[in-house]
């Protein structure tokens, strides 16, 4: 990120030659809130207490902070910072103002170990700018450039909070006072991609970490999935017959038994075995049902001594109230104060809410248990008669287990002779729904059909429609044209007459090629044409000419006239073959020698 630098990789200095003043650097990097090191790396005060930098009202630093990526708190206004002269082996650090505005600084990039320093000397070297920033860690390489700054990498980023202190220094070379020996520093962040790349690799790393720590709780509170069921065979339906009969593993092999009937593994071969199965299965029942009473029986004990409990708590609620509804008597309300009061009755409001709330759900309690009671007088008669027969209950069950076996047979008959008459009426079922699909699909074919008609029969009507409006507007035209002709007929009459009146003279012409004056313009019109067209023009050509100053003229006027005045104008023919062309020519000249 510099322009014009060059990239020096260069391990560090090790200085071994004594400093000028050891303590100026002592003093300084007790400003930072650093332990004081020696130019060769050794403590310069063995016993130094980091919290003695808080005397200059710089905070110490605290390594581990720019590594998290945040940036060190700013220095309160009110507690300038003190900074001393530095002496080096090379140059001197002469501290900036203290009245002046810190440096101004840009935003601090992410995962930043690299500073711009500019404002060097002219003369300065890579071993000076080595020698005074190598005191604030340890440097990585040094891009400098010709112009009087340079780009330095640190190893680890609180290295670049420590550089930035010196930023306002002036430098002096030495002890000489030319202007290329001196330079005042300005230390900033620089944004370099090395920087925001190993940034980068740290983000992902802990975005992995924190993905594997996901990953990992996830996994830990995932509940277990369920052991895969084990296929059907001899073998194993007689192990999870033997389990059916065992109360503790009853659950896993009725899941067993579940997924083997939803399998499809019974079959004829297999059905007695499924069948002794089930019935291990159904001899569970009465099992079930005995927990389910002695768990009816805890509950009801367990409703006596939270029924006897509430009644006891509803009677200590009544005392209070009692209490409160005394105290509220004028004999001690007077001698209360007003907080006092308004507290009693804040608390015998609550109490007496309280205590309603816990009696509406004891009188709850009792109402359901009087509804109960109710039920069981009404089934006493039944009651009764289950006490009469319980002593011939034990003789009853052997019976009442062959006759489940044989109801279980004859259920098995019932269903696969169900199965074969399901099997032949799906068969006739299809054909119904086949046939009904056809009938479906054919008046669906009709209605659409019948929809098409109907809107081709209203776009017939419309067409006939709009057929008789353009005949009635075609009448209307041609009676127009016919009162039109009728109008230019008259007129021509009456042009006719008029000109019969004023020139008598063309009375004495009638015998002549022209006939009126119109054609007496037109054969002057053509002459200058045609003058102008030695070679001659077709009819077409003189016509197209002509209807540019009347539109009314017609190339069958013109022709008739032409051919009339043979002395004035000539048809030739021109060309060969399928070029060949009729065209006039004017002949005036040679007409007027010949007449």
């Amino acid at each position: 990120s510099t322009d014009g630098g060059r990239n020096l990789s260069l391990d560090s200095i090790l200085m071994g030659l004594p400093m000028s003043d050891p303590t100026a650097w002592a003093t300084a990097m007790n400003n930072l809130g650093m332990a004081p090191m020696g130019m060769t790396g050794q403590p310069l005060l063995p016993d130094f207490d980091p919290a003695l930098g808080m005397m200059t009202g710089i905070p110490p630093i605290n390594p581990m902070m720019p590594g998290l990526g945040i940036v060190p708190p700013p220095i309160p206004p009110d507690m300038p910072a003190v900074k001393e002269i530095i002496h080096c082996k090379s140059c001197t650090l002469f501290p900036p103002n203290p009245h002046l505005p810190p440096p101004a600084t840009r935003e601090r990039p992410p995962g930043c170990k690299t500073v711009f320093v500019g404002g060097l000397p002219e003369n300065g070297t890579e071993q000076i700018i080595m020698e005074v920033f190598e005191q604030c860690g340890e440097v990585i390489a040094i891009r400098k450039s010709k112009k009087n700054f340079c780009h330095i990498r640190f190893a680890e980023e609180f290295m670049v909070d420590k550089a930035l202190y010196l930023s306002g220094y002036r430098i002096r070379l030495g002890s000489s006072t030319d202007k290329k020996d001196t330079g005042r520093l300005h230390v900033d962040f620089a944004q370099a991609r090395d920087d925001l790349y190993e940034w980068e690799c740290k983000q992902r790393m802990l975005a992995r970490e924190e993905r594997h720590r996901r990953r990992l709780a996830e996994e830990r509170f995932r509940p277990p999935s369920p052991p895969p069921v084990v296929h059907y065979s001899d073998h194993e339906c007689s192990v999870v017959a033997e389990k059916l009969k065992d109360d503790t593993k009853f659950s896993e092999a009725i899941q067993t038994l579940l997924t083997w009937i939803e399998r499809g593994e019974v079959n004829r071969r297999t059905a007695n075995n499924f069948y002794s199965m089930i019935q291990s299965a159904n001899s569970h029942i009465r099992r079930l049902v005995n927990e389910k009473a002695a768990h009816e029986k805890e509950m009801e004990e367990a409703k006596e001594k939270f029924k006897l409990a509430l009644s006891g708590i509803l009677v200590q609620f009544e005392q209070i109230v009692a209490v409160y509804h005394s105290a509220s008597k004028q004999k001690a309300w007077d001698h209360f104060t007003k907080a006092q009061r308004k507290n009693i009755s804040v608390w015998c409001k609550q109490a007496e809410e309280i205590r309603n709330i816990h009696n509406d759900e004891l009188m709850g309690i009792r109402r359901e248990e009087e509804m109960e009671m109710s039920d069981e007088e009404i089934e006493d008669p039944s009651e009764m008669k289950e006490t009469e027969e319980s002593a011939l209950v034990s003789q009853v069950e052997a019976l009442k287990e062959e006759n489940d076996s044989l109801r279980w047979q004859l259920d098995a008959y019932r269903n696969e002779v169900e199965l074969l008459k399901q099997e032949q009426g799906k068969a006739s079922r299809d054909e119904d729904t086949t046939k009904e699909q056809q009938m479906k699909l054919l008046q669906q074919a009709l209605q659409g059909m019948q929809k098409h008609l109907l809107k081709v029969q209203e776009e017939y009507k419309k067409r006939e429609a709009e057929l008789e409006k353009v005949k009635e507007d075609k009448l209307k035209i041609e009676t127009l044209l016919e009162n039109l002709k009728e109008q230019e007929s008259s007129t021509s009459r009456v042009c006719a007459c008029s000109q019969e009146k004023e020139c008598p003279v063309e009375k004495t012409l009638s015998n002549s090629p022209v006939k009126s004056e119109r054609e007496v313009l037109l054969v002057g019109i053509i002459s200058t044409f045609l003058h102008v067209h030695p070679f001659g023009a077709s009819i077409e050509y003189i016509c197209s000419y002509l209807q540019r100053l009347d539109s009314k003229i017609c190339t069958a006027e013109v022709e008739v006239l032409m051919t009339r005045l043979q002395n004035t104008f000539r048809q030739e023919l021109s060309g060969v073959g399928a070029s060949l062309e009729k065209r006039w020519k004017f002949c005036g000249f040679d007409g007027l020698k010949m007449t």
